[in-house]
Protein backbone atom coordinates (compact mmCIF):
# COMPACT_ATOMS: atom_id res chain seq x y z
CA UNK A 1 0.00 0.00 0.00
CA UNK A 2 1.36 3.42 -0.87
CA UNK A 3 1.85 6.22 1.63
CA UNK A 4 -0.84 8.38 0.04
CA UNK A 5 -3.28 5.47 0.25
CA UNK A 6 -2.53 4.99 3.96
CA UNK A 7 -2.87 8.73 4.59
CA UNK A 8 -6.18 8.71 2.78
CA UNK A 9 -7.36 5.77 4.91
CA UNK A 10 -6.36 7.64 8.06
CA UNK A 11 -8.15 10.78 6.90
CA UNK A 12 -11.31 8.83 6.10
CA UNK A 13 -11.16 7.08 9.48
CA UNK A 14 -10.84 10.48 11.15
CA UNK A 15 -13.85 11.80 9.22
CA UNK A 16 -15.90 8.76 10.28
CA UNK A 17 -14.96 9.39 13.91
CA UNK A 18 -15.95 13.05 13.64
CA UNK A 19 -19.39 12.19 12.28
CA UNK A 20 -20.19 10.44 15.56
CA UNK A 21 -18.95 13.10 17.98
CA UNK A 22 -16.65 16.07 18.42
CA UNK A 23 -13.01 15.55 19.34
CA UNK A 24 -10.10 17.76 20.27
CA UNK A 25 -7.00 17.48 18.09
CA UNK A 26 -5.19 15.54 20.81
CA UNK A 27 -8.09 13.16 21.44
CA UNK A 28 -8.57 12.45 17.73
CA UNK A 29 -4.85 11.78 17.34
CA UNK A 30 -4.94 9.30 20.24
CA UNK A 31 -7.99 7.60 18.80
CA UNK A 32 -6.41 7.24 15.35
CA UNK A 33 -3.19 5.86 16.81
CA UNK A 34 -5.24 3.33 18.76
CA UNK A 35 -6.56 2.23 15.37
CA UNK A 36 -2.95 1.46 14.40
CA UNK A 37 -2.27 4.47 12.19
CA UNK A 38 1.27 5.82 12.45
CA UNK A 39 2.06 9.14 14.10
CA UNK A 40 2.92 10.67 10.71
CA UNK A 41 -0.37 9.55 9.14
CA UNK A 42 -2.29 10.78 12.14
CA UNK A 43 -0.54 14.14 12.14
CA UNK A 44 -1.20 14.59 8.42
CA UNK A 45 -4.89 13.72 8.77
CA UNK A 46 -5.38 15.97 11.79
CA UNK A 47 -3.56 18.82 10.03
CA UNK A 48 -5.78 18.42 6.98
CA UNK A 49 -8.94 18.40 9.11
CA UNK A 50 -7.80 21.57 10.90
CA UNK A 51 -7.06 23.35 7.61
CA UNK A 52 -10.47 22.32 6.24
CA UNK A 53 -12.21 23.59 9.38
CA UNK A 54 -13.59 20.23 10.53
CA UNK A 55 -11.48 20.12 13.68
CA UNK A 56 -11.21 23.09 16.04
CA UNK A 57 -10.24 22.83 19.68
CA UNK A 58 -11.78 26.23 20.43
CA UNK A 59 -15.16 25.23 19.01
CA UNK A 60 -15.00 21.95 20.94
CA UNK A 61 -14.17 23.75 24.19
CA UNK A 62 -16.90 26.36 23.73
CA UNK A 63 -19.54 23.69 23.09
CA UNK A 64 -18.33 21.58 25.99
CA UNK A 65 -18.42 24.52 28.41
CA UNK A 66 -21.89 25.59 27.26
CA UNK A 67 -23.26 22.08 27.66
CA UNK A 68 -21.57 21.45 31.00
CA UNK A 69 -22.86 24.72 32.43
CA UNK A 70 -26.32 24.22 31.02
CA UNK A 71 -26.85 20.82 32.59
CA UNK A 72 -24.75 21.50 35.72
CA UNK A 73 -22.52 18.52 35.12
CA UNK A 74 -19.23 20.35 35.69
CA UNK A 75 -18.47 23.74 37.21
CA UNK A 76 -15.46 25.56 38.59
CA UNK A 77 -12.20 23.67 38.88
CA UNK A 78 -13.78 20.42 37.65
CA UNK A 79 -14.81 22.00 34.35
CA UNK A 80 -11.26 23.28 33.88
CA UNK A 81 -9.85 19.85 34.78
CA UNK A 82 -12.21 18.03 32.41
CA UNK A 83 -11.26 20.24 29.46
CA UNK A 84 -7.56 19.62 30.12
CA UNK A 85 -8.19 15.87 30.37
CA UNK A 86 -9.86 15.97 26.97
CA UNK A 87 -6.79 17.54 25.38
CA UNK A 88 -7.59 21.25 25.32
CA UNK A 89 -4.54 23.48 25.78
CA UNK A 90 -4.36 25.26 29.17
CA UNK A 91 -4.30 28.74 27.60
CA UNK A 92 -7.33 27.93 25.48
CA UNK A 93 -9.15 26.59 28.54
CA UNK A 94 -8.62 29.86 30.37
CA UNK A 95 -9.65 31.90 27.34
CA UNK A 96 -12.84 29.93 26.74
CA UNK A 97 -13.85 29.99 30.40
CA UNK A 98 -13.24 33.71 30.55
CA UNK A 99 -15.18 34.41 27.34
CA UNK A 100 -18.08 32.04 28.00
CA UNK A 101 -21.10 33.74 29.52
CA UNK A 102 -21.84 32.49 33.00
CA UNK A 103 -25.36 33.26 34.08
CA UNK A 104 -24.42 32.68 37.72
CA UNK A 105 -27.22 30.23 38.39
CA UNK A 106 -24.94 27.53 39.80
CA UNK A 107 -27.16 27.25 42.87
CA UNK A 108 -30.23 26.56 40.74
CA UNK A 109 -28.35 24.07 38.55
CA UNK A 110 -26.97 22.27 41.60
CA UNK A 111 -30.46 22.01 43.06
CA UNK A 112 -31.80 20.62 39.76
CA UNK A 113 -28.90 18.17 39.60
CA UNK A 114 -29.73 16.90 43.10
CA UNK A 115 -33.40 16.58 42.21
CA UNK A 116 -32.58 14.56 39.10
CA UNK A 117 -30.10 12.29 40.85
CA UNK A 118 -31.71 12.02 44.29
CA UNK A 119 -35.42 12.42 43.63
CA UNK A 120 -37.34 13.55 46.69
CA UNK A 121 -34.28 14.54 48.73
CA UNK A 122 -35.15 16.84 51.61
CA UNK A 123 -32.21 18.24 53.62
CA UNK A 124 -34.43 18.78 56.70
CA UNK A 125 -35.16 15.06 57.12
CA UNK A 126 -31.95 13.65 55.63
CA UNK A 127 -29.48 11.87 57.87
CA UNK A 128 -25.75 12.62 57.91
CA UNK A 129 -24.98 9.75 55.54
CA UNK A 130 -27.34 11.12 52.86
CA UNK A 131 -25.96 14.63 53.29
CA UNK A 132 -22.35 13.38 52.94
CA UNK A 133 -23.30 11.40 49.83
CA UNK A 134 -24.85 14.44 48.18
CA UNK A 135 -22.00 16.72 49.29
CA UNK A 136 -19.48 14.32 47.71
CA UNK A 137 -21.57 14.10 44.55
CA UNK A 138 -21.56 17.88 44.18
CA UNK A 139 -17.87 18.23 45.08
CA UNK A 140 -16.91 15.76 42.35
CA UNK A 141 -18.68 18.02 39.87
CA UNK A 142 -16.76 21.09 41.05
CA UNK A 143 -19.25 22.83 43.30
CA UNK A 144 -17.69 24.72 46.18
CA UNK A 145 -18.17 23.87 49.84
CA UNK A 146 -19.97 27.18 50.56
CA UNK A 147 -22.59 26.42 47.93
CA UNK A 148 -22.97 22.85 49.16
CA UNK A 149 -23.49 24.04 52.74
CA UNK A 150 -26.01 26.56 51.47
CA UNK A 151 -27.92 23.86 49.58
CA UNK A 152 -27.91 21.32 52.37
CA UNK A 153 -28.71 23.82 55.09
CA UNK A 154 -31.61 25.61 53.41
CA UNK A 155 -34.92 25.81 55.25
CA UNK A 156 -36.81 25.41 51.97
CA UNK A 157 -35.54 23.28 49.18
Amino acid sequence: MTDSRQSSDCYLAALRLLTGQDYTCAALSRKLQMKRFSAEETQAAVGRLISEGYLQDQRYAERFVATARQNGRYVGYRLRQELRRRGVDAELVEQVLQDAPDDGDDLVRARELIERRYNGFNPQVADDRQRRRIAGFLQRRGYGSDMIRQLLGRKEY
